[in-house]
Parts: structure tokens; sequence; C-alpha cells
């Protein structure tokens, strides 16, 4: 399977990430009940910001996720003191379907950590899942993940998270799978 990622093109794609975001199994991603034009509205800003990026990922040509990598210091974590220069901030979406694939979920997220890492002025990548996110947890700990600490936002408790890249390379989906 060839996991792709190009930039996420919000008009074209809109109707499919819509589905993405406002499905129930998202419902960490906080846009449950959101509409077409918030969807849009939202991601439009997005593509806005020069410090966050909405990027597609594909699976053999297929849309399969989604995946967002901004600047901590220009988020809502901005500020802390955890941050380092070289930190780089990621999300991630996985498509929901009613035919999971075993092993497509811990693929997606070793792509998109390669993704991350690829730029040789990142050091670290930056994640702030809710805490309630068992799923997510246990997925950012198999990438190399190490929670800091709780941390307030202004829609979640999150957990405060950082991977370095030899925390990644000594990860079991990083370079020691």
């Amino acid at each position: 399977m060839r996991l792709t990622i190009e930039p996420l093109d919000h008009t074209r794609d809109l109707a499919l990430l819509h589905a993405w975001v406002t499905h129930p199994r998202s419902v960490f991603w906080g846009m449950q009940g959101a509409t077409l034009e918030q969807v849009h509205d939202e991601y439009a800003r997005i593509a806005d910001d020069p410090h966050h990026h909405a990027l597609l990922g594909r699976a053999d040509g297929e849309p399969a996720f989604l995946m967002e990598r901004y600047d901590p210091a220009h988020s809502p974590l901005a500020g802390l003191p955890e941050l380092q220069p070289g930190d780089v901030g990621m999300h991630v979406l996985v498509a929901p379907t009613d035919r999971p694939v075993h092993g497509f979920t811990a693929a997606v997220m070793r792509r998109v950590m390669e993704e991350c890492f690829a730029d040789p002025a990142v050091q670290r990548v930056v994640v702030e899942p809710d805490i309630r996110n068992q799923k997510i947890a246990a997925l950012n700990a198999a990438v190399g993940f190490v929670v800091a600490r709780p941390v307030e936002l202004p829609d979640k408790t999150a957990a405060l998270s950082f991977c370095s890249r030899a925390d990644f390379t000594a990860s079991a989906l990083g370079g020691a799978a």
C-alpha cells in the first residue's frame, strides 16, 4: 500500500472532509454537528494561516486520512514552557470506514510522523489530544510520544506530548518496526 500526502483542497474535498470530521467516530476532532459551511470556513481559515497546513492523505490514490501540521508557537499552545525551537505540531484523522484494514491506522501514523520529520529543522513533534482519547494515546505511545502533562485548552483538557526523532526511531512503529 502506498501512502501519499498532498495539500488539502478544502473546496474540492469539502464533502469528504465534512463526512470525516462530523462522523461519530471523529468525536475528538471537535466538529460534531458542523455544517458544510462551518467545515469550509474552518479549513479556509487554516488555508489562510501561514503557520497551519491541512494535508490530504491517500492510500493507493484514494483519500484516506487528514493531517494537519502547525507551528505550536502560533497556536493555543503558544507560551507553554515545554515548547522548543524545532517543534512542529501535528493532528491526524484516519477516515472512518465500515471496512477497517488491520494495521492501516498504524501505517498512517508512521507515514505522518515521517512527513513531519522530513523537514530537517523539525526536532520534535508535538500533539495535544484530549486526555479521554485512549485510542490515540495508545497510537501516540507506539510512535514514541511521551506525555509531558495535562494542559487546559479552550476546548479540552489535553495530554501535551512530545516525540523526538530518536524517540520515533526507537519506537515500535518507527525505525524499530
